[in-house]
């Protein structure tokens, strides 16, 4: 007598980690609940369809699978992007092991860990503590190169006085020029010394501001197009700090696109949702949207470091900057990218007044 397809069914029902069960030919025998929230497809709707019915574009998943299904050798595979036919992308920790019984085909278990909002909350955590460090590091430079600089500035001042040529003077006058910029790079890599005023704003007002800004700048092929949720209540924020974060994203975004292209501005709203390791009721998620060549992949875990530019001839400031603006507000900042998509994520706790 054979054995019954899923012995205990009622445990795997109750299960969160997403399982199948697939048949000697590779096709759907069996998913639990977990797995039709995770496909975002119902069980009847794909039993016996193979399991590319489930999974777009996947030849090394699938080669995986034909590959133990025929050795009868379990694996396991950390962090696999899923690009599941019907439902989002996910990042699972996925283990298969074949079932071999007496006088039975042979069948994989598959089971499927997401584990995106663990990797996203470890992201964050690296993001916060790299932008803390890198902020430690330029403040230790900063008192380091500005006691020097105010020296050689003095020093050319006295030296100019005492020159009896005045056409040396301009050599003393090119000493404090440099000295002064310098002291403005110093300022400008150290940013806001105030506290964030907070007050009431509008989120799609400080946009709109924004977006005409650039209007202005942005060559006739490049459009700006808006995505809002009308739903997002007033942030308490510092306006003109909320303004020059979004500001200099939506600039780079200006230079990644060129002559011609497409950036989107666009607002979410999210819920219970974790912000490194603070969880909040509320948070905005400002995201600034390109269709330009991409961020090279070597250069995406550096591009929140003071000076590094994807450029030639930027000051690699503007990313820094914005980054630290909106840490003074609770938030983040995240970047993904890839040719033809890049997208900043901007997320800004969200507090009532009354809060």
């Amino acid at each position: 007598m054979s054995q019954p397809l899923i012995p205990y069914p009622y445990l795997l029902e109750n299960l969160t980690t997403a399982v199948l069960v697939l048949d000697e030919q590779l096709r759907l025998s069996y998913m639990n609940p977990a797995a039709e929230m995770l496909f975002e497809i119902s069980l009847g709707r794909v039993t016996g369809q193979p399991v590319d019915a489930l999974v777009r574009n996947d030849s090394r998943l699938h080669a995986s699978l034909a590959h133990s299904l025929r050795t009868g050798h379990p694996f396991t595979e950390r962090e696999h992007n899923l690009h599941p036919v019907h439902g989002h992308e996910a990042t699972v920790d996925m283990t298969v092991t074949p079932v071999i019984e007496t006088h039975q085909p042979r069948r994989l278990l598959v089971e499927l860990i997401q584990v995106d909002r663990q990797l996203r909350i470890s992201r964050e955590e690296s993001l916060l503590s790299q932008h803390a460090a890198t902020r430690a590091l330029v403040r230790g430079l900063a008192h380091e190169i500005k006691n020097p600089l105010g020296g050689l500035r003095g020093a050319a001042q006295l030296l100019e006085r005492e020159l009896p040529d005045p056409a040396l003077h301009e050599y003393t006058r090119i000493i404090i020029g440099e000295a002064d910029r310098l002291q403005a790079l110093v300022d400008r890599m150290l940013g806001p010394s105030s506290l964030p005023r907070k007050r009431p704003i509008n989120l799609h007002e400080v946009l709109e501001h924004v977006r005409g800004l650039v209007s202005a700048e942005a060559p006739g092929g490049v459009r700006l197009e808006s995505d809002y949720d009308p739903s997002i209540p007033d942030l308490m924020a510092d306006r003109d700090l909320i303004i020059q974060a979004i500001l200099n994203i939506v600039r780079n975004a200006l230079q990644a696109v060129g002559q011609s292209g497409t950036i989107t501005l666009r607002t979410r709203v999210l819920r219970q949702y974790t912000v490194g390791q603070v969880r909040h009721k509320l948070v905005a998620r400002i995201q600034v949207i390109d269709d330009g060549p991409g961020i090279p992949a070597e250069m995406q875990e550096q591009i929140f470091y003071p000076m590094v530019s994807r450029r030639d001839g930027g000051s690699g400031l503007g990313l820094s900057i914005a980054q630290s603006l909106i840490n003074q507000h609770g938030g983040l900042i995240e970047c993904t990218s890839r040719p033809g998509r890049t997208v900043f994520s901007l997320l800004i706790p969200l507090e009532t007044t009354d809060e």
